[in-house]
């Protein structure tokens, strides 16, 4: 298959859950005759961002209403579907968590955000870890296209992560994330754009748009980038939706123009096989640093 449609919903999350996934499926109805192959939702569409909603809203991810919401939605829509990320119950323990559906509304993935948001900014403060606990688990969905690797936004910045998975074969990576006006306007494109060209992949990012009477705000500006880091589509702070055909040859393409993956020195550096970085670092005169 030479190109793939996809669908970015970046929606406006207000504080009633209902009210969220309502929005959520006239959202879908509304682009349902662009016939898009994977949509993609924003991190915690269906709840708002702050440590006090994670426990109210969270969910067993079988069983809760969301997950069984996202499952009919995909079913009906006939598309791969990750589901942005809603807070998981999982017995005493809440997770950060994305699920994948296939066209026919199974689950065929499940990701729990791996990096914890835990900073510190003059202007924002904010500790994911008092709530959540991290995943463990990095994921890669099969589908017809090929292989799509799945982040939530703080993912992006650790760049072992997505190397990993294109070292696996991915040729997108899909991160729900929601960003913010502090870290936003710094990272949020530049991220994107490198994490594109250093891997060779195509990114997308869906977050939430700015919501008025929330207490953390999101940035909004979900977006498309192809292998060569280059925008091809990108939102404002309003709810809206990106539809964008996806050209799968760009991938061989930026790879075979610029063979960043086959001129890695695994000598002196490499991910092994157990997923976590070796640096094999040496000194002027040899040794091991």
């Amino acid at each position: 298959m030479d190109s793939l449609k996809v669908a970015i919903i970046q929606i406006q999350t207000g504080p009633n859950k209902k009210s969220n996934l309502l929005k959520t499926a006239e959202l879908f109805a509304s682009i349902k005759n662009h016939q898009a192959n994977l949509i993609l939702l924003p991190e915690m569409f269906q709840c708002p961002y702050s440590l006090e909603s994670f426990p109210t809203f969270a969910e067993d991810i079988l069983t809760g209403e969301t997950s069984l919401f996202l499952s009919n939605l995909a079913h009906e829509h006939r598309v791969f579907l990750v589901g942005g990320s809603i807070p998981e119950k999982k017995g005493n323990h809440y997770y950060n968590t994305s699920i994948v559906y296939n066209p026919s509304g199974e689950i065929v993935g499940v990701y729990r955000k791996i990096h914890l948001f835990d900073v510190d900014f003059k202007n924002l403060h904010f500790q994911e870890s008092a709530v959540l606990d991290p995943g463990n688990t990095p994921l890669l969905i099969d589908t017809p296209w090929g292989k799509i690797g799945i982040l939530i936004c703080y993912d992006l910045r650790f760049p072992e992560l997505i190397r990993l998975y294109a070292l696996r074969g991915a040729f997108m990576v899909a991160v729900p994330a929601a960003f913010n006006p502090v870290t936003g306007p710094l990272h949020w494109e530049v991220l994107f754009r490198a994490r594109a060209i250093d891997n060779q992949v195509f990114l997308l990012g869906a977050s939430p748009a700015p919501h008025p009477g929330s207490s953390y705000q999101a940035y909004g500006h979900s977006l498309v980038v192809d292998p060569l880091g280059r925008v091809l589509e990108q939102l404002g702070n309003e709810e809206a939706i990106i539809i964008k055909d996806i050209d799968l040859s760009l991938v061989d393409q930026a790879r075979q123009q610029l063979p960043l993956l086959r001129h890695r020195r695994q000598d002196l550096y490499a991910l092994n096989p157990d997923e976590k970085l070796v640096s094999l670092l040496k000194d002027q005169k040899g040794g091991a640093i």
